[in-house]
């Protein structure tokens, strides 16, 4: 038997080899005619290589090697140009007038005098993988066009209030205080206001209040002199005059310390900065939106917050509702947040089942869409189908169901429909029914359920 390096020197070794690729090859000389089209070629273009050896490249209509002119179509090359195309992103016609996709690396073909003499192109196909990223464009556009409000999702009458304050608030320069709990999107409201108020062609900046220390907080907020502290080894700009002439976004502001609120509240009423460890005063043009999932007025009786300040940011407030307040919201969310988190994980899941689409619906979503988002990344990992069933939800979403069950409220007919509903799986209706297996046999055992 010969080997591998025999064969080598057979002089069809590598033509045979090019066969055999998944990729289609296709090799052109120096005026782009076509010298050879392997069998993937074929396949993807759904041309004969008796078609198209001879021809020029050009026919198979590429739409980034020719280019319209007076005269009609012409071959404009890149490969001849650069030397090399890598990566790149092509259309072509295929012989019945499809249109093909495809991924193209390209590099010329020089003899031994350096003379360029053709060039040698591969293609991968990638046509289903293009279709899926325009279904998703679709469903981004759909849902726009419906329930979508500046990167906002839903239709319920919570949503569609909130909408308007946001709106109202655009039309004005008064700072806004956005409450709501975790999870709800207070971020996103906060860019919306911006974006559509006169400031959206100046920056947004925005700053996690309760995520540094009073000095840390300080010098990003107003910025610092080189040597004004350890660590401080040049001038910085501070978050402050980043936006000028935009807004700011302090998030959790009522987790800001107290020393801190108090210089807020003067750089709010003089409209100038201080860098830490200069005197000298900066300028500053910007509209202040905070955020909140705490209790300010509390917070001021408890002697935490100053009152002064909560006058000071208040003037427009917004309430961002929790997502067990619109509960109309949470299919419209699981769809197409589903639908993007399989795409970005290239797993084939179209749809998620009726029962599972029950127990997301009920489950009532202390982390808001933050946590709804979480647990439909979890389905998406353990889902093994195109369907999302409740044996591929996270196991914290029975625990709520699990409280509100107890022994007398399970009788026959319920289990006998819920066994049925899971064609006689005992470890989804046990979950559906927020029990233990355990518990389950001893209720079937009870009823004499067989």
């Amino acid at each position: 038997m010969p080997t591998i390096e025999q064969l080598c020197k057979e002089p069809n070794f590598l033509i045979n080899v090019f066969e055999t690729m998944r990729d289609g090859l296709m090799i052109v000389d120096k005026d782009g005619n076509i010298i050879f089209f392997n069998h993937s070629a074929e396949k993807i273009t759904g041309y004969r290589k008796e078609e198209v050896i001879g021809q020029q490249c050009s026919i198979l209509d590429t739409d980034t090697c020719v280019i319209l002119t007076d005269d009609g179509r012409k071959k404009d090359c890149g490969v001849f140009k650069t030397g090399s195309v890598q990566n790149k992103k092509c259309r072509i016609r295929a012989s019945d007038g499809r249109s093909v996709y495809l991924l193209k690396n390209a590099t010329v073909l020089k003899n031994e005098k350096g003379e360029m003499i053709g060039a040698v192109e591969s293609m991968t196909d990638i046509t289903s993988l293009y279709m899926k990223e325009l279904e998703l464009e679709e469903l981004k556009q759909e849902l726009r066009q419906e329930y979508w409000f500046m990167g906002l999702l839903g239709k319920s009458e919570p949503m569609q209030h909130l909408f308007e304050q946001i709106r109202n608030a655009a039309g004005s320069e008064a700072p806004v205080l956005i409450y709501g709990e975790s999870g709800t999107g207070k971020n996103l409201v906060a860019q919306a206001i911006h974006s559509l108020s006169r400031r959206k062609d100046g920056p947004f900046v925005a700053l996690n209040c309760g995520s540094l220390n009073d000095y840390l907080l300080e010098s990003e907020l107003f910025g610092h002199k080189k040597g004004s502290f350890t660590g401080a080894m040049s001038d910085r700009m501070g978050r402050f005059e980043a936006a000028h002439n935009g807004s700011i976004f302090l998030d959790e502001i009522g987790d800001m310390p107290k020393t801190m609120q108090v210089k807020l509240l003067r750089v709010l009423e003089e409209k100038v900065v201080e860098r830490v460890g200069d005197h000298r005063p900066v300028p500053v043009n910007v509209r202040l939106i905070s955020a909140t999932n705490k209790d300010l007025s509390s917070l001021v009786t408890s002697e935490v917050f100053r009152e002064d300040l909560l006058y000071r940011i208040n003037s427009i407030l917004i309430r961002v509702p929790p997502l067990r307040d619109r509960v109309e919201d949470i299919p419209v969310i699981t769809f197409h947040y589903l639908k993007k988190i399989a795409h970005i994980n290239s797993k084939d899941i179209r749809r998620i089942s009726p029962e599972a689409l029950d127990i997301i619906t009920h489950y009532r979503w202390p982390g808001n869409v933050r946590q709804l988002i979480n647990a439909l990344e979890h389905s998406a990992i353990t889902c093994k189908s195109d369907t999302v069933e409740v044996s591929d939800l996270p196991e914290y979403v029975f625990l709520e169901k699990k409280a509100e069950v107890n022994d007398k409220s399970l009788d026959r007919d319920k289990l006998v429909s819920a066994l049925a509903q899971f064609k006689g799986n005992r470890t989804l209706t046990a979950k559906h029914l927020g029990i233990s297996r355990v518990t389950l046999w001893k209720k079937l055992k009870d009823q004499g359920i067989e």
